[in-house]
């Protein structure tokens, strides 16, 4: 697999810590984290992992691992601290500065555009349930192509809309905090109108540029062989996945769940009303890469068509076969998952833009963190990568969740994914045994 890319993953607002210097803005996750009982322990991404003073820190750490490429994201109000208008050259010299470090270091830098962290002042004009944030998007990412495009080919547009747009504006877990289904279908669409007109603008910008988007995805099967569970996991299919993956390839919105959502009230006919004319055009931009984010799937019966739940609450005990999250440990159905998305939809590339475990282990007496659950769940689900790539599905990179304990939105600190340990009180750094794994699997590979 010597043409493989091998990386990891992380997000600004997790990761950097010092959220307004610089003359950064105030994003959403800012202001959410600041209201009682959102963040578990009352956590924040005040200091989170220091990578914005510590960034060299953690590139030698990933020149180190041996990996190819590094997944990050931009924190838009670092670049357009009011969301448009007036550049923030201080942000963007932090970006600048991240690029050239990486490639001096031979790791290609892989740049998301948005991990859920818009700027507050566009939240309070309505935010994602209005369309002129979508427009918005596309300045900044003009902005930042503008820039960096001399240095990056490969762009992602968004991480997770589903997430940004459901256990944000339906759940209430995450930033804003809305708890309307109306208002996630909304977001949702305006989101995958700003990944559209995104890759238009990047693609002005920089005429080498390779566009992508990064969904997630719940692989669903039916609890049993009973016709109603069976027709709650194509309902949970189209609710969960093809929701978002089919308007990206051309086919709009899927039809059943069109009907479903008419059925339940929510709209009459056969169009969702926030669809304009030209939207589904827009949207369905051409892709020369497909980022999938894949953690775990799902049983389904009538009681989960629109859930996630696994029985498992996150931050109990797992039981064998899950994770600290409460999510079972399925690689094959990421196998089938990557099959079925080439069967279906054809992408020309794909990257597994992020796959990986929580586990608290720590450090031993002798300072070792022997997270012997992370490697055996990483080396399934790489074997699980290799299988389909073996079968020819066109899976081109995989990317680790995540190079640092970080911070995990609603959870805090409680939850740690990462190949290296953070101390969150003096940020030291400790590369675990799953480094070290990775490390060896990568030049094994190669």
């Amino acid at each position: 697999m010597s043409d493989f890319v091998w990386g990891v993953a992380t997000s600004a607002y997790q990761i950097e810590g010092s959220p307004r210097a610089d003359g950064a803005g105030e994003s959403i996750w800012d202001r959410f984290v600041q209201e009682p009982g959102r963040i578990l322990h009352g956590d924040d991404g005040v200091v989170a992992c220091d990578h914005y003073r510590r960034f060299r820190e953690d590139v030698a750490l990933m020149a180190d691992l041996g990996v190819d490429a590094y997944r990050f994201s931009v924190a838009w109000t670092r670049v357009l601290p009011t969301g448009t208008g007036a550049v923030n050259d201080a942000g963007l010299d932090f970006y600048d500065r991240l690029v050239d470090e990486l490639l001096d270091h031979g790791i290609t830098p892989y740049p998301t555009l948005y991990h859920w962290d818009l700027p507050q002042v566009l939240q309070d004009r309505g935010g994602w349930l209005e369309r002129s944030t979508a427009g918005a998007f596309a300045e900044y990412a003009g902005v930042v192509a503008g820039r960096l495009g001399d240095r990056v080919g490969t762009w992602l547009t968004l991480n997770e809309p589903w997430v940004a747009a459901f256990v944000g504006h339906r759940d209430g877990v995450f930033a804003p905090g809305l708890r309307d289904f109306g208002a996630a279908l909304v977001a949702g669409h305006h989101l995958l109108l700003a990944h559209g007109l995104a890759a238009e603008a990047l693609r002005d910008a920089s005429s080498e540029a390779r566009v992508g988007i990064a969904l997630d995805c719940r692989p669903a099967r039916p609890a049993s062989d009973d016709p109603a569970d069976v027709d709650a996991t194509r309902h949970f299919d189209g609710f969960r996945n093809r929701w978002f993956f089919d308007p990206v390839f051309g086919r709009g919105y899927p039809a059943d769940i069109v009907e479903d959502y008419a059925a339940d009230g929510r709209w009459e006919g056969s169009t969702p009303p926030f669809v304009r004319s030209g939207d589904l055009d827009t949207i369905a931009a051409p892709l020369d890469v497909l980022g999938i984010n894949y953690y775990t799937s799902i049983e389904v019966t009538p009681a989960t068509r629109e859930s996630e739940e696994t029985g498992v609450p996150a931050g109990t005990a797992p039981p064998p076969g899950y994770t600290e999250m409460g999510w079972p440990i399925t690689p094959d159905a990421l196998t089938a998952f990557l099959r079925r998305i080439d069967a279906d939809y054809g992408p020309p590339s794909i990257l597994v833009t992020e796959n990986g475990a929580s586990y608290a282990t720590g450090p031993d007496a002798g300072g070792r963190i022997r997270d012997e659950r992370r490697i055996a769940y990483l080396d399934a689900h790489v074997a699980a990568v290799e299988e389909a790539r073996s079968s020819g599905v066109p899976v081109d990179g995989y990317f680790v969740w995540s190079l640092l304990d970080n911070f995990e939105w609603a959870s805090g600190y409680s939850q740690r994914f990462g190949l290296v340990w953070v101390d969150h009180e003096t940020g030291e750094r400790v590369p675990k045994d799953s480094y070290a794994w990775y490390r060896d699997r990568i030049a094994a590979r190669r």
